[in-house]
């Protein structure tokens, strides 16, 4: 499935939002330091240069981050382990936490029908998520249907639009559940952001990917 261009320099895929913002220290402590457009919120620009003329950076969206890497477009990732049970890419090691972008995936739903409900004594479900995939397995482990509605943005909509009565997201605060008038019911999956690698890659340039896997496994430490 890779595609990895030996004539060009390592490319690491870094997820947009908040996952970029606790990422970035960590590059620098690393050594990594981007050219002066990635830090002008004004800039459009996806592909950035580095202090090491080996290593440039894509800025993607977090669930874009992993595709690049399990097809070879880029060679390292920084990825949620949602993302990663998500899309379960073969192609994808990773063999680092990154101790950043702390979450939990849960089931929310609302208020008013959350003190009589019982998710113990759910048979059939249906359920909004932009995780389709873990949503079917986590209530299969246990026998219950999921019909899953998938959404990209927004979850907290649909049970008061009478789309389903329940969602599964990623939650950190759980400021946006209660804004929406939704509680937590179950966590599925506690989540942090992990460095992902290309196999294909680590195959064939071992020593530059993991001279970087053991820099970013130092300051993560240190952190």
């Amino acid at each position: 499935m890779a595609d990895n261009r030996q004539d060009d320099g390592l490319i690491l895929a870094l997820p947009k939002g908040r996952i970029l913002d606790e990422m970035t220290p960590l590059l620098r402590r690393a050594g990594i330091e981007p050219e002066a457009a990635f830090d002008d919120p004004e800039s459009r620009q996806l592909r950035f240069t580095t202090n090491h003329p080996n290593l440039s950076i894509i800025r993607v969206r977090a669930f874009d981050a992993a595709t690049f890497v399990a097809f070879g477009a880029a060679h390292l990732g920084v990825v949620g382990n949602d993302v990663l049970m998500e899309f379960d890419y073969p192609d994808i090691y990773s063999p680092l936490d990154l101790g950043i972008g702390r979450g939990r995936l849960a089931v929310a739903e609302p208020e008013e029908i959350a003190g009589d409900d019982d998710p113990g004594r759910w048979s059939h479900i249906r359920i909004a998520t932009k995780y389709p995939e873990i949503t079917r397995r986590h209530f299969a482990e246990r026998g219950v249907q999921a019909e899953c509605i998938k959404l990209n943005g927004a979850m907290e909509l649909a049970p008061a639009l009478g789309l389903c009565r329940r969602i599964v997201d990623l939650v950190s605060t759980g400021q946006t559940l209660k804004a929406n008038g939704l509680v937590e019911v179950e966590r599925i999956a506690d989540i942090t952001s992990r460095l992902a690698v290309n196999r294909a890659a680590l195959k064939t340039r071992p020593y530059e990917i993991n001279a970087w896997v053991e820099s970013l496994r130092e300051v993560t430490d240190a952190a």
